[in-house]
């Protein structure tokens, strides 16, 4: 089996294609490396694939169509996991073209290249993001998500919308997957725990949003590729005679305050953070809290990590990676 990742050098990416090559599939990843954040910490998991038989890499940006139609002109993949994308909700209030670039134009050009390489089955990330302020806890597929608070939400939800339209139309096994909070060793230095971590470690006081208030799904790493993993093995089936494509949450199914997030970041790193707390930042949400029924019923597994385990591990992996 050979498999496509987009996003290789980011978070899930590098997670993922260790994962597929320790199984014993190829890898073919694609990363354009962009500037969002640290980039090398994406060289630095890149170095760690680059050596591994059955990977192979390619510098290429998903919003240049000529180079995505000669990737797919040139390569052939039985799979297609899609993680690339411009992450972060604030990050869109200040640089919404980048969201349409990566998340809306490379979208559609990785629909177009599976399309006319008969892919057998693309996998996407989503977000939770979606669900906006969702009132009803958990979040199932089945809710309404017409009403996306951020700009990024709002490129994942089209994202959803194009996927389902493709596998309509052209037959495509299509599945999306709604990620929930997702954190770990190798992860993105603009999410929350591991800006908490750093300035724990150094001493520096961390932002504390909505006092603390707000409650998040936090899922370990780990448990989003056990998902992703299995989900790609099962494509979707055509269903009531409209489209091969699936939609699910992975999320931990137990969401926690941030408080009681932080109190465990700061038994893991042994020290007391200092906090300064502020008000609920624009497009961020309440609470997120993802329903797995679906995910348990079709592959048989959901999130299971504690976040005492998966902070642990974190806080061992940064204080290895940066000599803290």
């Amino acid at each position: 089996m050979r498999v496509l990742v987009t996003g290789v050098a980011g978070f899930v990416g590098y997670h993922l294609a260790q994962r597929l090559l320790a199984d014993g599939v190829e890898v073919y990843g694609i990363d354009n490396l962009n500037s969002y954040y640290d980039v090398n910490l994406k060289k630095n998991r890149l170095e760690q694939l680059l050596p591994q038989a059955g990977f192979a890499f390619q510098f290429l940006d998903m919003s240049d169509r000529p180079a995505m139609a000669e990737l797919f002109q040139t390569q052939s993949f039985d799979g297609v996991v899609n993680l690339a994308a411009q992450a972060g909700v604030r990050y869109s209030l200040q640089n919404p073209h980048a969201y349409v670039d990566s998340n809306l134009t490379g979208f559609v050009n990785l629909l177009e290249g599976c399309r006319h390489s008969q892919v057998k089955h693309l996998v996407f990330a989503s977000s939770s993001s979606v669900y906006g302020v969702n009132p009803k806890v958990p979040f199932a597929t089945t809710d309404n998500v017409d009403h996306p608070i951020s700009l990024y939400a709002a490129t994942k939800k089209a994202n959803e919308l194009m996927a389902y339209t493709y596998s309509h139309l052209y037959g495509m096994a299509i599945t999306g997957l709604r990620f929930f909070t997702v954190y770990g060793t190798w992860g993105r230095p603009d999410m929350a725990y591991f800006k908490f971590v750093k300035a724990i470690e150094q001493g520096e006081a961390i932002e504390v949003y909505n006092h603390g208030d707000m409650k998040r799904d936090f899922t370990y790493v780990d448990d989003v590729i056990e998902g992703v993993v299995r989900v790609l093995h099962r494509p979707p089936q055509v269903q009531d005679n409209e489209a091969a494509y699936k939609l699910y949450n992975i999320g931990n199914n137990q969401p926690v305050t941030l408080k009681a997030f932080i109190e465990v970041i700061e038994q893991a790193t042994g020290k007391t953070a200092k906090k300064i707390y502020l008000p609920m930042q624009p497009g961020d949400v309440p609470i997120t809290y993802a329903d797995v029924d679906d995910l348990m019923q079709d592959v048989g597994f959901k999130p299971n990590t504690p976040i005492e385990v998966g902070i642990a591990r974190f806080v061992d992996w940064y204080r290895d990676y940066y000599r803290a």
